[in-house]
């Protein structure tokens, strides 16, 4: 009598998990990025010419995106600007050139593997940057609330990380140790474990993250389309590592604050996370 009482949880459960894990998921999922961007570029300049750099960089700041995933597979690409066109220099005779950062470009992920592949610009060149995706250790809360139709969890995530700020006064990147803070909205109604940008690792996609003042959250799903949903890896570009990547886009940032440093005004940038 208890075999086969045993033996009917274990049908049970195989009943409620295997459906979950043997159904297969496609879709695409529409996102959208804003971020309150602070910036300080010295006495000089009048609060007004700050003001109104920081709402032009916000705007450029303000993208979509989209998430085009399987099961064990996903590309994430920007596809529209919401910032409009480059913006003129200002009093200060400065132009603000955004160098691209993990956020953006054109990425694949490989979630079973464990892989990345991400498409750069950075100052007019094209890279590839291949390496092993990051890990998140997750740590689930009982805050629940509705993006959408969609009931969701959340999750945070802490990262020691180094701060770099750089301004066109210094000679030297400013190295300092910050604890950056990942807020993550999951809903398990679709059990794929990915997510915007490099996230993942969550029993549901990901539809809202919060890192620091910036937030990306979807805005429209299309779960199993009738069209195939297409799964690409970037091709174009010169193939780096992270780390080496990462290193050449602090060297043009050097470059780019140089070229500014006689301009009458200071700039100062904070990178980081």
């Amino acid at each position: 009598m208890k075999k086969t009482i045993f033996s009917l949880i274990i049908l049970c459960i195989v009943g409620i998990i295997f459906p979950l894990s043997a159904q297969k998921f496609t879709g695409i999922a529409t996102y959208k990025s804003s971020a309150n961007v602070q910036i300080d570029m010295g006495d000089k300049v009048s609060k007004a010419e700050q003001e109104r750099v920081q709402s032009e960089i916000s705007k450029k700041m303000q993208k979509e995106y989209e998430l085009h995933f399987t099961t064990n597979e996903s590309t994430w690409r920007n596809v529209e600007s919401l910032g409009g066109a480059p913006g003129k220099p200002g009093a200060t005779g400065m132009d603000f050139l955004m160098i691209s950062s993990n956020n953006g470009g054109f990425l694949y992920k490989n979630i079973a593997e464990k892989r990345y592949e991400r498409q750069e610009d950075l100052m007019g060149k094209s890279f590839i940057i291949k390496d092993s995706l990051p890990v998140y250790e997750w740590q689930l809360t009982n805050e629940r609330k509705q993006i959408g139709a969609y009931n969701c969890q959340k999750a945070i995530y802490s990262k020691i990380t180094e701060v770099k700020k750089f301004s066109t006064e210094m000679e030297e990147m400013e190295v300092s140790i910050d604890t950056i803070k990942t807020e993550a909205w999951f809903t398990m109604d679709i059990p794929v474990s990915n997510g915007p940008e490099s996230y993942y690792g969550l029993p549901g996609l990901i539809l809202e993250v919060k890192t620091g003042k910036r937030v990306v959250i979807c805005t429209k799903i299309v779960l199993n389309p009738k069209e195939e949903v297409d799964i690409e890896k970037p091709k174009k570009g010169k193939v780096m590592d992270s780390k080496s990547f990462h290193q050449l886009s602090e060297e043009k940032m050097k470059e780019m604050m140089k070229r500014y440093s006689g301009d009458g005004g200071s700039i100062q940038i904070e990178v980081g996370g």
